[in-house]
């Protein structure tokens, strides 16, 4: 089995919410999903992130292998085939793949340029791997690296000034809908993650105060609307909250609907002709996407957001520059990590391999020799090793030059010039040291398939 780094995922620049959602993965999910395919034989390494706007797994193994394996787990969840979900994916390898996991980390794949969420939830998605076993070499180095970058990125660039988030674009949406009197309407926010707060929060710079946190965790919920002003009130009574909200932000992480039709439709009942708002920035989504075709209901999911982060993203793209500067001056550090571990493995094999032919001749050669004394034959195997020692000279000294360039190329012609792929794979297969362990070949080129990233 060789040991590449495979990423596949899918995103907001892919596909639309009603396909994510269907995996989207809660971090129990994610931890159950890398730890059924650690133990296949394709692959040896697994961490999944997954947000509103992406999942995505990155894994160690057979790149080949490693594909197929998680594209039918995927699929099976989906409640689709695999060649169904093959034009919203995505599979960079080696480089690429942690090119892809760099930008993420960095907000540079984010639907809002810069926001500063995904790297918590990169380390968060990271550590639940670290305590459910699925990590290695290489991505334990990979995801440290790539946490690293996020920081170059907040600190050297003002990429991420202004606390942008997908909270934020919500209630700039409720703003501009609505207009000055929103101080004065009733919200209901449901949930108590870390979006929720982050709504909350944004609320309350816009004077909101009323603010209902509906919740089955009611500690959580109610700290924070202690901390921004508001109650509590349990997801038992939240047909009651609809009949008197005027919005309603739902950022839940439960699989099922929060929101139905029929119940929402009794509830607009009550209300009279009063119009809701409803905003549903939850992957998979809170609200059922027939609430939005009632009468008197305004419905927005995160992807409509899109639209709306559109009209300000030119601020940010002006930072991009600088940021992906940053993002590929790390990638050039782990590519050069990489080559060190592919140069020594190839330069040992490579000797091996001109020690064996060494030891081929002399015993096919062997019945001709037999009027030659000892020193005499001492004297023609040391040729023939000094001979095949200059010979591999210049290909080691270039090699060991590999890991000061990243030329990954170069070591992957190396094996096939020589013959060594095969046997430098099945020597890693079973080697108990980090750097065999993690031992890359090739950097595949990006592949992308459908809209691509």
């Amino acid at each position: 089995m060789s040991g590449e780094l495979l990423c596949l995922g899918i995103s907001h620049k892919t596909a639309p919410v009603a396909v994510r959602e269907r995996l989207a993965l809660t971090m129990p999910e994610a931890q159950r999903l890398c730890q059924e395919l650690v133990e296949t034989d394709a692959i040896r390494e697994a961490v999944a992130i997954s947000t509103c706007n992406r999942t995505e797994i990155y894994l160690v193994g057979d790149p080949v292998g490693a594909e197929s394996e998680l594209l039918s787990r995927l699929a099976q969840r989906a409640g689709t085939r695999p060649t169904e979900l093959t034009d919203a994916m995505y599979a960079p390898r080696n480089c690429d793949a942690a090119r892809q996991l760099y930008r993420v980390v960095s907000g540079l794949e984010s639907m809002i340029v810069g926001e500063a969420e995904i790297q918590g939830q990169a380390k968060r998605a990271y550590e639940a791997a670290l305590e459910a076993g699925t990590t290695g070499p290489l991505t334990n180095r990979l995801f440290t690296a790539a946490l690293q970058t996020g920081k170059r990125v907040r600190s050297e660039t003002t990429l991420g000034e202004g606390r942008a988030s997908v909270s934020s674009v919500a209630v700039g949406l409720a703003r501009d809908l609505i207009g000055p009197e929103l101080a004065a309407r009733d919200v209901v926010i449901i949930g108590a993650g870390e979006t929720s707060e982050l709504t909350a929060r944004a609320l309350a710079e816009e004077g909101v105060r009323t603010i209902f946190v509906a919740n089955r965790r009611a500690d959580r919920a109610r700290s924070i609307a202690e901390r921004f002003g508001g109650s509590v009130s349990s997801l038992h009574d939240l047909p009651d909250r609809l009949i008197e909200a005027d919005i309603v932000v739902a950022s839940t992480s439960s699989p099922h609907p929060i929101i139905g039709v029929d119940e929402l439709a009794l509830v607009m009942r009550e209300r009279e002709g009063a119009p809701l708002l409803l905003i549903d920035i939850a992957v998979p989504r809170d609200i059922e996407a027939a609430c939005g075709e009632l009468e008197g209901v305004t419905l927005y999911d995160i992807d409509d957001l899109q639209a709306v982060v559109a009209r300000n993203r030119q601020v940010r793209e002006d930072e991009r520059a600088q940021a992906e500067a940053v993002v590929e001056d790390e990638i050039q550090r782990f590519a050069r990590w990489m080559g060190t571990l592919d140069v020594m493995p190839t330069i040992a094999a490579l000797r091996e391999h001109g020690d064996a032919i060494v030891e081929q001749v002399l015993a096919e050669n062997e019945g001709r020799w037999e009027s030659a004394s000892a020193r005499d034959r001492a004297r023609i195997e040391a040729l023939a090793r000094s001979l095949m020692a200059r010979l591999l000279h210049e290909p080691t000294i270039r090699l060991k030059s590999v890991d000061r360039d990243g030329g990954h190329g170069r070591v992957q012609f190396a094996r096939e010039l020589f013959g060594l792929a095969e046997g430098i794979t099945d020597g890693r297969a079973g080697s108990d040291s980090a750097a065999d362990d993690a031992a890359q070949a090739d950097v595949h080129p990006l592949r992308r398939r459908g809209a691509g990233q």
